[in-house]
């Protein structure tokens, strides 16, 4: 811990979710002091369960806190549970370094940073990529946006939920690299599942097929870690679509707001509003692969195993 600027370990965690409980658990694991809250009780009893210590409000989480961490569904509720009545921003001391992993609208984050500075709190937006298998396993890519100096000082938290973290910029500025992200693994789910498609329509070992694909310039992270899961229609949640639509949106608005063209990421968000559609809002990203089909008349095998 040494060259942190602030006092103590001591930290409260809102939202311990998919993500944020893992995430937590390996806080308490490096040493540091977790106090957590959340909406659901059994995801607090698990973090206590974990050597954290639960707690009954958002208030008594932070309360005498050094770092304060949210990790929430959207931009609402991080507006409701640090901005609004009862939130983070009530009854947070000045000099708490805040960081919210929530992956939200870049605005969003702006007015976090925003509201926070004016408390004397040094805030970063902080979303994460890898996954629920990324957060229990410690190894979270982390986007930032914020201060150098809260950077630094956010390192050892960063150390002990993640693999790597760069700071992208200002306030916003994470949310920005976050939804670069998302279209990307959005697209290359979309590709992969075609791919899919393709060959076992055409009759070829579809397993063996993929295996060459990851260990050629096609390779990526998705093949390593979903070709199987894939292939056995295996759409159990690590990444929900409800949560991968959420990301599109964040990605188009961007996309707006810089003035860009992005007609791969409107198409991929498409496709993921399609699965949604289809019953699919529940399933793991990869579930892309059942859109496929469906396009292709192809449906019965994925349909069977999504449910």
């Amino acid at each position: 811990m040494d060259g942190i600027s602030f006092m103590s370990t001591k930290t409260g965690f809102i939202g311990l979710g998919i993500m944020g409980s893992p995430m937590a658990a390996n806080l308490v694991k490096a040493g540091f002091e977790v106090t957590g809250y959340d909406l659901n009780a059994p995801n607090v009893a698990k973090l206590a369960a974990a050597g954290g210590t639960g707690a009954a409000s958002i208030a008594e989480a932070i309360d005498g806190a050094d770092i304060v961490i949210t990790m929430l569904p959207a931009h609402p509720h991080v507006a409701a549970a640090v901005l609004g009545g009862g939130g983070v921003f009530e009854s947070i001391k000045p000099g708490t370094l805040f960081i919210d992993f929530s992956t939200i609208r870049p605005e969003t984050s702006i007015a976090v940073a925003t509201a926070g500075e004016a408390l004397g709190v040094r805030v970063l937006d902080a979303p994460v990529s890898g996954g629920e298998k990324g957060a229990i396993d410690g190894v979270l890519s982390i986007m930032v946006g914020g201060e150098p100096d809260a950077f630094a000082a956010a390192r050892p938290v960063f150390d002990a939920v993640g693999k790597v973290a760069a700071l992208c910029g200002p306030a916003g500025s994470g949310q920005v690299v976050k939804a670069a992200n998302q279209l990307v693994v959005g697209g290359t789910y979309a590709l992969v599942a075609e791919a899919i498609v393709l060959m076992e329509a055409a009759g070829v070992d579809a397993a063996a097929g993929l295996d060459m694909l990851a260990g050629g310039l096609a390779g990526s992270r998705i093949l390593e870690l979903k070709r199987a899961s894939m292939l056995a229609r295996d759409f159990k949640p690590g990444f929900r679509i409800d949560l991968h639509h959420k990301d599109m949106g964040i990605a188009l608005d961007a996309a707006r707001q810089a003035e860009v063209a992005l007609p791969m990421t409107s198409l991929v968000a498409a496709l993921i509003q399609a699965a949604r559609a289809q019953g699919l809002g529940d399933r793991d990203h990869s579930a892309l692969l059942a859109v496929a089909e469906n396009l292709s008349g192809r449906s019965g095998r994925a349909a069977r195993k999504a449910n």
